[in-house]
């Protein structure tokens, strides 16, 4: 069957297409029935099931004769490191670490939080507290002191699991002095913590309440795996919310189970045993569902990579795991294919290295420009596959379904919606847009198994953020348009459309025209105050490495092109030429932030920055053109 007739079943029936789906997992006690929906708008899957997560990640692949297959293969360019570990390894040593975090207490439904950087041990203590039915919430290594303090406060954590120090390129992040500033700040104290220490920094661990990765787990007996109920929390997942305080994303097991399963064949189009590589972190969703969770489920082998698309050495490093881990199926976010591209405009690295095991690249976690997508293609040969999901749907919205059916590319549209997601383009009034029209994106309720059933301890703001501007939709947050092909095109974050002189206007489109530019290498484009048209949009263009031009040259060319593609109603006038644009640590972009800065607003410094003194930067870059608040 195609795609459109495995849609079509799954619209007519969805009930029978979940419940298929759910046969590939081991159950302790199957489903009765699919979707559980007395408590309508929120909804609920496989609630009557018993299940444990990391026996169908580990155990049923060793008690099924493989063992001896690669799970995890750990490889750091940063600190030299390769390591492999088998299934029966993993079990082993996932076991001993339940086991260990059991006699102290710790038991299901008990939450623990989880600060630790790309190493095997991090995706570890996430299988251990899904052995114990414990909610495991990760916070991404290195954050500030503080917003580690708020998560601790909000999860309520009877243990952490956290590392002694990160490694970045040059440099080795303090991650124990975070820590013990965090339970310092946090009004909830965690019972104890266990410090995994790493060779290049041993950290001095405080007495009564700090234990050794190892040593604690010393004389314990190994832990079995625990039954919970289908709609049992696996983890919290903290994501940034508009308040400034994190909203806590929870994750139901069984639809986890079932609908991450289902994709690494119907979607990445990889057989188990094949070697699948998210280049992403544990602290995000990438990392939770494709670096731990889904490769696992479905046998795969899975890459824990600690560097840098380009610095560890150079911009080959891809190529090189590539080649090396014989991946075949490739996935990592745009903003790191614009560095490499930045770095090495011709591609001539790639020609060192043999990706020929490789079947495809997906991009996703911001919008992939055609500029990028070309470039991967033509560099890469391999057909390169956009797609769209969020945090809160945990697996893909939409996408290219290439283990069904590999449907012709558009570029600039991340292809059709995946079963489980009725997509549709909304106005202001809820109602749906003609073919071609730009509006809000939503989803019919109910969302598929997997997804967000609710916030942590905070339902009201879960209906509040996601439920009430479209009754009966779930909001995604995000602006953009359909064909008549049925291909979804994500244009922008609603925020991102801007209007000028009453024009509704996708920032995304202009920077589409922007990264076709010869010499730029990445940009992005926000809307600034004006008032006489209510807002101008303001472009920032990074150039290719080597570029030499002068920059008022390329600023007017760029003025020419989008005026050419787009039309004298962008009003597209303004750029500025920066060395980097300031980005979250997973490579977003932060447009609203530089748009506060422009319209000289106040601001909170984002929790997720990479390196705030960039942010200095982008205002000095705006004062010649009479922005920043001057």
């Amino acid at each position: 069957m195609g795609y459109r007739e495995i849609y079509e079943g799954w619209k007519s029936n969805p009930e029978g297409f979940w419940m298929q789906a759910a046969e590939a997992i081991d159950w302790v006690k199957p489903p009765s029935r699919a979707l559980w929906s007395d408590r309508a708008p929120l909804y609920e899957w496989f609630v009557d099931a018993q299940v444990n997560t990391c026996w169908n990640a580990v155990d049923r692949h060793v008690e099924a004769g493989r063992g001896q297959q690669a799970a995890i293969i750990h490889d750091s360019p940063i600190s030299g490191t390769r390591q492999t570990i088998t299934y029966a390894q993993l079990r082993d040593r996932v076991a001993s670490l339940a086991g260990a975090l059991s006699a102290r207490g710790v038991t299901k439904g008990d939450r623990v939080i989880i600060y630790m950087p790309m190493v095997p041990e991090a995706v570890e203590a996430m299988l251990a507290c899904a052995r114990l039915g414990a909610i495991h919430s990760v916070v991404f290594g290195g954050f500030a002191a503080h917003e580690l303090a708020v998560r601790i406060d909000d999860a309520r954590p009877k243990a952490i699991l956290a590392a002694s120090c990160g490694l970045e390129p040059g440099r080795v992040v303090h991650y124990k002095p975070l820590l013990d500033g965090a339970i310092a700040q946090a009004s909830h104290k965690p019972d104890f913590c266990v410090i995994f220490q790493r060779e290049q920094e041993v950290a001095e661990l405080t007495p009564g309440r700090d234990l050794d990765w190892y040593g604690f787990q010393a004389g314990t007996k190994p832990a079995d795996c625990v039954p919970v109920e289908g709609n049992h929390p696996a983890y919290i997942l903290y994501t940034s919310g508009t308040t400034g305080a994190p909203k806590g994303v929870v994750r139901p097991t069984a639809g986890h189970l079932v609908a991450l399963n289902w994709t690494m064949k119907n979607f990445y189009n990889v057989d188990p045993g094949d070697v699948f590589w998210a280049a992403s972190d544990v602290g995000w969703v990438v990392g939770h569902s494709y670096i731990c969770y889904a490769p696992l489920i479905h046998g795969n082998t899975t890459i824990v990579f600690e560097g840098k698309p380009i610095g560890t050495p150079d911009a080959g490093t891809f190529w090189r795991v590539i080649e090396e881990h014989k991946v075949r199926s490739f996935f990592t976010a745009p903003t790191a294919f614009r560095a490499i591209k930045r770095e090495d405009p011709t591609g001539a690295l790639i020609r060192n290295y043999d990706i020929s095991h490789l079947r495809a690249l997906y991009l996703a976690g911001e919008r992939a420009d055609p500029d990028t997508i070309e470039w991967a293609q033509r560099v890469m040969k391999v057909p390169v596959y956009d797609h769209w999901w969020q945090t809160e749907t945990g697996y893909p919205i939409a996408g290219n379904p290439a283990g069904i059916e590999a449907m012709p590319v558009k570029i600039g549209s991340p292809t059709v919606a995946m079963p489980g997601y009725d997509v549709q383009i909304l106005d202001e009034g809820g109602r749906p847009v003609a073919d071609g029209e730009l509006g809000a994106i939503a989803i019919k309720l109910p969302l598929p198994p997997g997804t967000l059933p609710t916030l942590w301890n905070a339902e009201d703001r879960f209906r509040k953020s996601y439920l009430t501007t479209f009754p009966g939709y779930y909001e995604t947050g995000d602006a953009g348009m359909k064909d008549k092909d049925g291909y979804l095109y994500i244009m922008a974050r609603t925020d991102d459309v801007i209007n000028v002189a009453g024009h509704r206007l996708s920032t995304g489109g202009m920077e589409e025209v922007l990264a076709g530019h010869p010499d730029v290498a990445e940009c992005a484009v926000i809307g600034v105050a004006d008032e006489l048209k209510g807002q101008l949009p303001l472009g920032f263009l990074c150039l290719n490495k080597g570029c030499e031009r002068p920059h008022d040259e390329i600023v007017a060319e760029c003025v020419r092109l989008v005026r050419d593609r787009i039309g004298p109603v962008a009003a597209f006038k303004l750029a500025a030429v920066v060395d980097r644009l300031p980005k979250t640590r997973s490579g977003k972009i932060l447009r609203a932030t530089m748009a506060r800065i422009a319209d000289g607003q106040e601001f909170k410094m984002p929790a997720t920055i990479d390196d705030p003194a960039i942010l200095d930067e982008i205002r000095e870059s705006l004062k010649p053109l009479g922005y920043a608040g001057g």
